[in-house]
């Protein structure tokens, strides 16, 4: 745009901001701001930059720990993991660009979690995704499916990062708005983060990477704002990702890295050069002076709008150590990238532009970023829903069906249907360190810290029909399932990452579900001493004001101390006896049995209330249940979730490729033992030696445990309820997805 563009308030609105935020920047600056000036503060305070709808809310974490070295407000969290090593993670959203350009939108979301890691100095060495779909039947969900796939593969692959994880769901709140959500691990030593704050004063400013372009112009103001019918316009703001350029950066950081010459450094995400620059500033406590000439430029001609709010992949800002620019200039040329010393720290406190040797910007730093606009919006809380008492009719048999064709739509419906036409298109195992990856079946990847006998345990994890229905026991839900996945292995959890992905918080239905989904989020977080290290909160996902199902995604990292004590899914032995730990009453509101069995599903369908997450129990159970795997007590572990006890035992035959016999239970009827989801349930394999005394260690601590069945065989049965070949129920589990891509 051309500087001395006339500010109107149509001007205004266009770039997301209302006429109360127009007049407070004016105040701020005691005058009116050029168009430059505007644009910096349309995406400094657009939502997906200052978070104005949900700092106050996010206060409320628990963000710290005994192996929390740093919490929210860096580029990614970091924790301890013993001997000088350290884990560095985050998880984030890129919906928007993903709707509209599914290959490009999520490529670029792998890129840019993967620079919030390696920009603090750590070596990524796992990514993680948690995707949202439409519905099978809608025209545009398949098309979506395969570039979102195909982005994160295509960028991943290049890369050399191996994708160990991850979870996919299809629901028709998704048809307009799916989510994309990125999470990446990385490992570095603990004497060796790196930090964003530009302290001192005079030092110089370095841009390192690729060219920028016009590419992601505005891309933070659309994840800032719902969708509408003429959302295929904003395609342009979508960044286009080069995964090549990508590993090149990797590498030039780490090695400049090696060298003691950075301050301070910065990837450049959303909104680009700003946001880069003015959190630098912010945190630093000192003001940036840039020459705009100076910057690697792509395209022609490029103004100092396009420039400070490009969203060009692959580059990075940095404050070097006086003395220090040679070093950098060699590393970068040395591996082909782009650098150029653009400008120097300042003791204004304040960001100035100069471009054609004309000063285009001087704005103070401070209402850019702390002093950004913090909302208290109002809201309402969620409706309280009713619990889905027992009923006979429920039972298949009384609806002229039987358990053999309930267990079957169950392993063909999208939930929990094989996800492997996905997860085989990513590499799991490059890098050499991938023990287990949760894409096959597991509850949690297993990735070793390398050269060491130490490895890591990560899980992606929500439920949004729970948080539909109750979005505090959803938020608990989320976070105690990744405490529950990472158990499994043996690990012990360490702390979580968030991705809230929620609709338009101006309307107080949707701030209610924010916030209380949050409570629940803190209360477990604090239940289970699980701390919120970093994360994202991606708001506006919605389209024509449908907004999608309240989805509060969260990462789970936790520590293997010792590689040779941990379990997985997959190494039962054939007549191990299955031990369920936890209590069972057979909850089926918001079940997947409730949904495709029952029919709950349609939109007029009434929405009952989620399984209650027992915090106390929770923790009991989690704890056993590791203490079992540290003591070589159980071959073979799964949590139970979605599809209760019968898909758990069925997913555990399918990991170990031998049959299972479930037992009946009296107590209950027969479907709410099956396919009840009644949380902090663990299914165990163990010898016969080890059955009475692993229940009678758990009655003497309070906790439930009931030997429930046998592995071995070939098929899966439960009494005379159901009977199915191992192969016939594969086969159906394994068909629905490749069947649906095909056609």
């Amino acid at each position: 745009m051309n500087a001395k563009v006339q500010i109107t308030p149509e001007i205004v609105a266009e770039h997301g901001l209302s006429e109360d935020e127009y007049e407070i920047i004016c105040d701020r600056l005691g005058r009116t701001p050029n168009i430059n000036e505007l644009g910096i503060f349309s995406v400094m305070w657009s939502e997906h930059c200052s978070y104005k709808s949900s700092r106050r809310h996010l206060g409320k974490l628990l963000t710290k720990g005994t192996r929390v070295i740093q919490g929210p407000g860096e580029n990614a969290g970091v924790i301890d993991v013993d001997d000088g090593d350290v884990i560095i993670f985050k998880m984030e959203s890129h919906n928007h660009p993903s709707y509209i350009e599914p290959y490009q939108g999520a490529a670029t979301g792998v890129g840019g979690i993967m620079r919030d890691v390696f920009t603090m100095g750590a070596r990524p060495i796992a990514n993680m995704n948690a995707l949202r779909f439409g519905d099978p039947d809608h025209w545009k969900t398949k098309t979506l499916v395969a570039g979102v796939v195909h982005g994160i593969g295509g960028y991943g692959n290049c890369v050399g990062v191996p994708t160990v994880g991850g979870e996919t769901n299809f629901h028709a709140g998704y048809n307009g708005n799916i989510l994309v959500n990125a999470m990446c691990v990385g490992l570095a030593k603990k004497n060796k983060v790196f930090y964003s704050a530009a302290k001192g004063v005079g030092n110089p400013l370095f841009y390192v990477g690729s060219k920028t372009g016009r590419d992601g112009i505005h891309g933070a103001t659309m994840a800032s704002a719902e969708f509408d019918d003429d959302s295929d316009v904003k395609r342009p703001t979508v960044q286009v990702g080069d995964p090549f350029t990508e590993k090149l950066l990797i590498e030039a950081c780490l090695e400049l890295m090696a060298t003691d010459a950075i301050i301070a450094i910065q990837d450049m995400g959303a909104a680009g050069l700003t946001s880069s620059a003015i959190e630098m500033a912010d945190k630093g406590g000192v003001g940036i002076r840039m020459n705009l000439d100076k910057v690697p430029q792509r395209e022609p001609d490029m103004t100092p709008y396009e420039m400070m709010l490009s969203e060009s992949q692959e580059r990075m800002l940095m404050v070097l150590k006086p003395g220090k620019e040679k070093i950098a200039y060699k590393i970068f040329k040395k591996w082909d990238l782009d650098v150029a010393q653009i400008g120097k720290t300042t003791d204004t406190g304040r960001l100035v532009l100069t471009h054609n040797r004309k000063k285009v910007c001087d704005i103070p730093i401070a209402p850019l970023a702390d002093d950004a606009p913090n909302l208290d919006r109002p809201y309402t809380k969620p409706v309280k829903r009713d619990i889905l008492e027992h009923d006979v009719m429920f039972d298949p048999t009384k609806r002229g069906s039987d358990y053999n064709t309930a267990l079957k739509t169950l392993l063909s419906s999208p939930d929990i249907a094989s996800k492997r036409w996905i997860w085989e298109q990513y590499d799991r195992t490059v890098m050499g360190d991938t023990i287990d990856s949760s894409q096959s079946g597991g509850d949690a990847a297993i990735v070793r810290i390398h050269g060491t006998n130490k490895a890591v345990a990560i899980s992606t994890d929500c439920t949004p029909r729970y948080c539909t229905a109750d979005p505090f026991e959803g938020g608990k839900q989320a976070v105690a399932e990744t405490w529950r996945n990472i158990t499994c292995t043996g690990a012990q959890p360490i702390a979580i990452t968030d991705c809230l992905n929620f609709g338009n918080p101006e309307r107080p239905e949707i701030m209610g579900q924010f916030v209380y989904a949050i409570n629940g989020i803190n209360e477990a977080c604090r239940a289970l001493d699980y701390p919120v290290v970093s994360g994202n909160v991606s708001l506006y996902n919605e389209t024509n004001g449908q907004a999608i199902p309240p989805t509060p995604a969260i990462g789970g990292v936790g520590l293997i101390s010792d590689i040779n004590k941990t379990a997985t899914i997959g190494k039962a032995k054939a007549g191990d006896t299955l031990i369920l730990i936890g209590e069972t009453k057979g909850w089926l509101g918001a079940s997947l049995y409730a949904h495709f069995v029952l029919g709950m599903d349609k939109p007029d369908s009434p929405i009952y209330a989620p399984p209650p997450v027992d915090l106390t129990a929770e923790k009991a159970n989690g704890d056993y249940v590791r203490r079992l795997i540290r003591d070589r007590r159980v071959s073979a572990v799964h949590d139970l979730s979605d599809g209760g006890l019968a898909i758990t035992a069925v997913e555990m035959a399918f990991a170990n490729n031998m049959g299972v016999a479930l037992s009946k239970n009296s107590e209950i009827p027969l479907y709410a033992w099956l396919f009840g989801e009644d949380q902090g349930r663990y299914l165990l394999c163990v010898d016969e030696y080890s059955v009475n005394p692993i229940i009678s260690t758990a009655k003497s601590l309070g906790i439930t445990a009931k030997a429930v069945g046998k592995i071995g065989g070939d098929r899966v049965q439960c009494g005379d309820a159901f009977d199915i070949s191992l192969s016939d129920a594969h086969m159906i589990h394994e068909e629905w997805l490749p069947n649906y891509m095909a056609t």
